[in-house]
């Protein structure tokens, strides 16, 4: 096993164990009535990243998936279109996140302030769509990804041990490439533009503090500032990410070409996110750092 693959198992192992933990603590939240609308944000994000994870392994655990009593065709069907929703609905949820926290702290003047009283309606109707488009746009995944048959003379683009991609149509290629680019092009220009006007909100309330309070007092952010300011750190570190991950897999696509050290590598982009999400949300959460002060008070 090389260096580079330990370092990808250690980091696959870190973000299933924060993901699980921020997932255990958005239960106990609900459970205890005292979640936001947003919560449901966090809980749906949470969820895809550790089917990410759990899904995206078989690209380098597809020994275990060889146990399994089902078909090797059915089992690569399944694990690819499920990763390929999964990574559709990051960028979507992701994005979903950040509008509506520019909708939350927006000022009552601004046109957003109409949508803040029916926030939850919005957003469980959103998720409703988002999730209804990712499973769509995503069904050629069903038709195009099979078991290895190990022909030489064969097209088919080798991914895992057992599974490989099937050669497309130049046309149907072009198609899901341009509704794929297209999709992510349009939903990282919505995040752009939402924090750039959570910044100016940001800004704004910082320079009119100047003027009504001590220093002191504006060191110490509201939990609304909090919240933005971890939204935007993660809008910053998902587009990047994103864009990486995206100029990659682009090019392996087009090339018809994987190597696998660019395949790790591509992994390890992948999982930066959500690796880096539930330490980011579980620090910054007062709610989640009381229960763990709570938990530690008992233990002790």
């Amino acid at each position: 096993m090389s260096p580079l693959e330990n370092v990808l198992y250690f980091q696959v192992g870190l973000g299933l164990l924060g993901n699980m933990l921020l997932l255990l603590f958005c239960i106990v939240i609900v459970l205890g009535h005292r979640s936001k609308p947003m919560d449901l944000i966090s809980f749906q994000l949470t969820f895809i990243h550790i089917m990410m994870f759990l899904t995206g392994g078989n690209i380098w655990l597809s020994d275990i998936f060889e146990s399994l009593s089902i078909k090797n065709d059915i089992k690569c069907k399944a694990v690819f279109y499920t990763s390929r929703v999964m990574r559709g609905l990051s960028i979507c949820i992701t994005c979903l996140l950040s509008v509506f926290q520019a909708v939350t702290i927006s000022p009552s003047t601004s046109l957003l302030a109409k949508f803040k009283q029916k926030r939850k309606k919005y957003i469980i109707n959103a998720l409703f769509y988002i999730w209804f488009f990712n499973l769509s746009v995503s069904s050629h995944m069903l038709f195009y990804v099979d078991s290895f048959t190990n022909v030489s003379d064969s097209k088919q683009m080798k991914v895992t041990k057992s599974c490989s991609f099937f050669p497309m149509n130049s046309i149907i290629k072009g198609l899901i490439h341009t509704l794929s680019t297209s999709r992510d092009v349009f939903l990282v220009a919505v995040m752009l533009t939402t924090s750039a006007y959570m910044l100016n909100i940001l800004h704004r309330h910082q320079r009119q503090c100047k003027h009504l309070h001590s220093i002191s007092h504006l060191m110490r952010a509201s939990p609304e500032q909090k919240a933005t300011q971890i939204i935007l750190l993660l809008v910053v570190f998902f587009v990047v990410m994103y864009w990486v991950d995206f100029i990659i897999s682009s090019t392996s696509f087009l090339l018809w070409m994987y190597d696998p050290v660019v395949l790790t590598v591509q992994k390890f982009v992948i999982y930066a996110y959500p690796t880096v999400t539930p330490l980011l949300q579980i620090s910054s959460d007062k709610r989640i750092i009381n229960m763990l002060k709570s938990l530690q008070f008992k233990c002790h």
